[in-house]
């Protein structure tokens, strides 16, 4: 029996990744367009939505010819996308706002303000603070373009919007799947329903929000117009897909207890797989729903981290290559004069301290390129030890098992090295590339039924790699880091928020 086919479609913040896989897991074709991110003003980060729409189409058209499959088996189309941003959506079911990334910072007044008045009801609810994501961007779009916001049906995410599009879908039909709940701000993410209470407190109109459904339902079939773009059949059944994180978790194999995930990409994502829900009164980890039906995964991240190495190698290193500042990092001494650096420079996210941005401490003359980029590196992994404290302390008991790297920085061996120490578990890394598109392909195969469950085809699917242990020699070297950089952290935002 020929196979049957599956596309898997990732919108990320540098581009939109497609990739074509059988039904057994071998990647059969994968195509990279880069975004188009614009900066009108300070602190705005937008980028065109029907640019991210024919992104996906050719995307699927490259990978449909690159192949050379026959284009009536393929069986579903899956997409993920940037979870925190959101796109305002008119009755047509296009756009009437540009895509307001998760990049941009204009809402950081309405993260304030949300916090202020119904912080911990949020919190409890949905899972995550309120922070650079949906709640306090469409308070901004409601009190500073209040004529745009009042020709907005609904709002969405750019994988929502893309699958609406794909799917012909008017503005009625809107829609946000669970894992992107967290982010919301006004949602009973337990509930998967609008909470109706804090909608009335911030006096936004629950006809604005989109339908909730599940991330394996399938919405539609893609029409005849956009089919023709895509170079495939009309009829393909599209699934509502999920958030890029959710995709790339499912992408590594986190569908039990206890597997944590580092998504090395543009943000430095922290994630762990849990069976509930835990909001952290500290608002350092949110916490949202897995891919998998049943799991949760508690989460944290760096807004940028994995932007701060590009920005050394071009504006500090004077465009030395990663392979050489890997190994300038790697011949750096292990002792406590070497300094620390801050990888918050576009504000912290978890917790919100907006006002916060890049440092190093400890500089000193003896200080070369090598030192300067490996602190680069450990400001991730240190932030990520404040993160796995917080996890120990909410979830009593739990044990991680390892961590499992995916995105352009799992191929640094140092900074693996680096992350394995702080964390006292082993740093996994995985041989297949395809990443998020991954998740998403699997994701389209439970979703029409191909797959029974997730847990299955994701074993079969999933090959590991170079396994990092830790050095439990340095136990006490990185705990005594981890607590110097949080006081660190903590005295540069006092100076940020009195400026």
């Amino acid at each position: 029996m020929k196979p049957r086919y599956l596309v898997g479609i990732d919108i990320g913040t540098q581009g939109t990744k497609t990739a074509l896989f059988d039904e057994y897991g071998v990647c059969r074709a994968e195509a990279f367009i880069m975004s188009n991110l614009v900066r009108p003003e300070p602190g705005a980060v937008e980028e065109d939505p029907e640019e991210q729409v024919d992104a996906v189409c050719r995307g699927i058209r490259t990978c449909v010819a690159e192949s050379g499959i026959a284009v009536e088996r393929i069986a579903a189309i899956g997409i993920d996308g940037q979870m925190a941003g959101i796109i305002g959506i008119g009755e047509d079911g296009r756009n009437v706002s540009p895509y307001d990334s998760w990049l941009d910072t204009r809402c950081s007044s309405w993260i304030k303000q949300m916090e202020e008045t119904a912080g911990e009801r949020i919190l409890r609810k949905s899972g995550g603070p309120p922070s650079f994501n949906h709640g306090p961007k469409i308070l901004w779009w409601k009190n500073e373009q209040p004529e745009t916001y009042k020709r907005i049906h609904s709002f969405v995410q750019p994988g929502g919007y893309a699958v609406m599009r794909l799917c012909g879908m008017k503005g009625d039909r809107a829609f946000i799947d669970t894992s992107y709940l967290h982010f919301s701000g006004f949602a009973d993410n337990p509930g998967k329903v609008w909470d109706r209470e804090l909608l009335r407190t911030f006096d936004v109109e629950l006809e604005k929000m989109p339908r909730i459904v599940d991330s394996h339902e399938v919405i539609g079939e893609i029409i005849p117009e956009m089919a023709e773009l895509c170079g495939i059949p009309p009829g393909v059944p599209v699934i509502a897909g999920c958030g890029d994180t959710a995709a790339s978790f499912l992408s590594c194999g986190a569908t039990e207890e206890g597997i944590c995930v580092d998504v090395a990409g543009t943000a430095s994502v922290f994630a762990t797989t849990t069976k509930e829900m835990q909001p952290d009164p500290k608002r350092i980890l949110g916490c949202g729903q897995s891919a998998v039906p049943g799991l949760w995964h508690p989460y944290a991240y760096i807004n940028g981290g994995g932007m701060n190495l590009e920005w050394f190698r071009k504006e500090i290193s004077g465009s030395c290559s990663f392979d050489k500042l890997n190994i300038l990092a790697e011949q750096v001494d292990m002792d406590g004069k070497n300094p620390l650096f801050l990888p918050h420079m576009g504000g912290r996210v978890c917790p919100s301290m907006p006002s916060l941005r890049g440092a190093w401490l400890d500089l000193t003359w003896d200080h070369g390129t090598g030192h300067l980029y490996r602190a680069v590196l450990e400001g991730v992994a240190l932030e990520y030890g404040i993160y796995m404290e917080t996890l120990k302390e909410l979830y009593r008991g739990f044990s991680p098992k390892e961590i499992r790297i995916t995105g352009g920085g799992e191929k640094s061996r140092v900074w693996n090295r680096i992350k394995s120490d702080v964390l006292g578990i082993p740093v996994v890394q995985l041989t297949r590339t395809e990443g998020a598109p991954l998740g998403s392909a699997l994701l389209a195969g439970f979703g029409i039924g191909l797959y029974r469950d997730l847990c299955s085809p994701a074993a079969e699917w999933i090959e590991k790699g170079n396994r990092t242990d830790p050095d439990l020699t340095r136990l006490d070297y990185c705990s005594s880091r981890v607590k110097r950089y949080q006081r660190f952290l903590q005295a540069i935002n006092r100076m940020s928020e009195t400026t």
